[in-house]
């Protein structure tokens, strides 16, 4: 089986996914075929949209699903007729049932963007940079029927940088996790792959971001809302107002200010070459990079200037 590899039904949907699936397809392994989730209408023209792994198994030229469900009705039969020997699942968006982790004669292998038993769910990387995490990483792990619970075969460690956010840090564990991916597959492949039981008491949740969340509370710690920022630059970008208008935060830091303390949260309080300062809850936002609604985005600074944004102005009222 090491010589020949591994058949590999792919199952993935967002562009986390895209790296692995270009690594595999160029790999020892057979890419029988891909499942991803069926077009979805999206934007103001409610067009619909492929999904990056679509996008991508279209120009690799691998034969391509894309049913409502990949553990019932056509998805189950198209995967039954696959017959793989594993199925491999990053960022796919739906929880195998144990009749679809049946079919394929090796199991199920699943990437996850975060080093388990922390942040299970499906918003692993911005979670971990909203609590301020300094290293996260990648998980290869044997599927279960529960929510990224499965053993684990590797984990590959990586520094999250000071300013890193979402984008970049999305960017590089996209590349670790393709390696990853790859090395977890050969133990498979060479039946070495170990079981690595989860501490489930040590386990904690990522869910999706929900709306509320995306707006910034200027009553919470500057420390805490830079960790916001972050975890939602480029997209879909922390939001304030300004007189009504909505003003996306895409780069801001909690710079230690000299002097800096007071003030009415959500208060602007100083310009500077920078951009601007903002008064939370417990320290000041230097704000660095912002996007005005119908806009383009733009250093703070220039938005002071052509916007004339004054100290005293109060954001978020």
């Amino acid at each position: 089986m090491s010589e020949q590899g591994l058949c590999i039904a792919f199952l993935g949907t967002a562009e986390f996914a895209v790296p692995t699936l270009h690594l595999l397809a160029r790999g020892p392994h057979q890419v029988a075929a891909v499942f991803t989730r069926p077009d979805r209408a999206a934007g103001r023209g409610k067009r619909l949209r492929a999904s990056p792994v679509k996008l991508a198994a279209e120009k690799l030229g691998l034969p391509l699903f894309q049913p409502e469900r990949a553990s019932a009705d056509e998805g189950l039969e198209a995967l039954r007729k696959v017959s793989p020997d594993v199925v491999f699942v990053a960022a796919f968006g739906e929880i195998l049932t144990a009749e679809a982790l049946s079919v394929p004669r090796l199991g199920g292998v699943n990437l996850h963007a975060s080093l388990l038993p922390r942040y299970r769910g499906a918003a692993p990387i911005q979670r971990a940079l909203m609590a301020g995490e300094r290293e996260t990483g990648v998980t290869v792990q044997w599927m279960a029927t529960e929510l990224d619970a499965g053993d684990m075969v590797l984990q590959r460690r990586v520094a999250v940088g000071e300013e890193e956010d979402f984008g970049s840090l999305h960017e590089r564990l996209a590349v670790v996790g393709a390696e990853a991916a790859a090395e977890g597959l050969a133990l498979v492949a060479a039946g070495r792959a170990p079981r690595i039981p989860q501490a489930d008491g040590e386990a904690t949740y990522a869910p999706p971001i929900r709306r509320e969340e995306l707006i910034i509370d200027w009553e919470r710690p500057a420390a805490v809302l830079a960790g916001l920022v972050r975890a939602l630059s480029p997209r879909p970008g922390a939001r304030t107002t300004r007189g009504g208008q909505l003003l996306k935060v895409l780069a801001a830091a909690d710079a230690k200010k000299p002097g800096a303390g007071g003030g009415t949260a959500g208060a602007v309080m100083e310009l500077t070459s920078e951009g601007f300062w903002v008064s939370a809850g417990e320290g000041w936002l230097l704000v660095v990079r912002v996007q005005p609604a119908g806009r383009n985005v733009m250093a703070a600074a220039d938005y002071v200037r052509g916007y004339r944004l004054q100290p005293g102005e109060l954001l978020g009222a």
